[in-house]
């Protein structure tokens, strides 16, 4: 959608790039459940008095790291945005928990390995870069275990408790990947939105996780559309 804050004003183009939380899934009574008013569309009612301004939706559900940069180019570059927001890392740092049930005494590594998100993450930040497009990395929002986990034994059985306990459990390797995702932003020095603190400072988990313990409720979809208008209120265009 496009929205003109002046007649004739050229309008910026952000591109909102990344996996279920960008498209808008939350989980709802048993079901997953597609949210009208998704973070890209609210921050396009939120930037809308200071800017002509089209927010594009390239989220899609399930996607981790490696499919972001198979399809980088004809999701976004070729769109020709003003800034891209990445969000991505929750699928990366989960895990095949089919797997994990049939075989709850092995080894299991991430979906995508850690080294492997950090040198994607980095290959996008780069090619945004490029294309002459400002890239805006988003940190991985907080999760509720207890509910997630039951929803993995609801699907998977319990077996997967075991191996939970013994690997110490997805918060640990989801804390993981959101810190090396902070040091790369140092690294880079590529502006960032850290939602994971948005959240904790937003009330109470509960209240901002749908009922899965991953995928934010309408409140928390609000909570991340605040963070993001708030930063490009900071921007030299607003």
């Amino acid at each position: 959608m496009l929205r003109h804050a002046k007649v004739g004003c050229r309008f910026v183009r952000i591109v909102c790039f990344g996996d279920s939380v960008t498209r808008g899934i939350t989980f709802l009574k048993g079901r997953l459940r597609i949210v009208k008013a998704v973070y890209p569309v609210l921050l396009e009612q939120a930037l809308y008095d200071r800017r002509a301004v089209e927010v594009i939706n390239k989220g899609v559900f399930n996607d981790n790291s490696t499919l972001l940069v198979n399809r980088l180019n004809t999701d976004v570059l070729a769109l020709a945005p003003d800034y891209v927001l990445v969000e991505i890392g929750g699928n990366d740092c989960n895990f095949k928990w089919d797997e994990v049930a049939q075989r709850p005494e092995d080894e299991h590594v991430p979906i995508v390995p850690l080294d492997t998100y950090m040198e994607n993450v980095r290959l996008i930040v780069q090619r945004i870069r490029e294309s002459g497009a400002i890239p805006i990395l988003m940190t991985l929002l907080p999760l509720d275990p207890v509910r997630y986990y039951a929803q993995l034994a609801a699907v998977h059985g319990k077996d997967i408790a075991h191996w939970i306990a013994r690997c110490g459990g997805i918060e640990h390797w989801h804390g993981l990947y959101n810190r090396w995702l902070k040091q790369l932003v140092d690294e880079l020095g590529v502006k960032a939105i850290d939602l994971r603190t948005a959240f904790k400072s937003a009330g109470d988990l509960a209240d901002l996780l749908s009922d899965d313990g991953v995928h934010p409720s309408a409140s928390g979809y609000q909570v991340i559309a605040q963070a993001v208008a708030d930063t490009f209120h900071t921007l030299e265009w607003a």
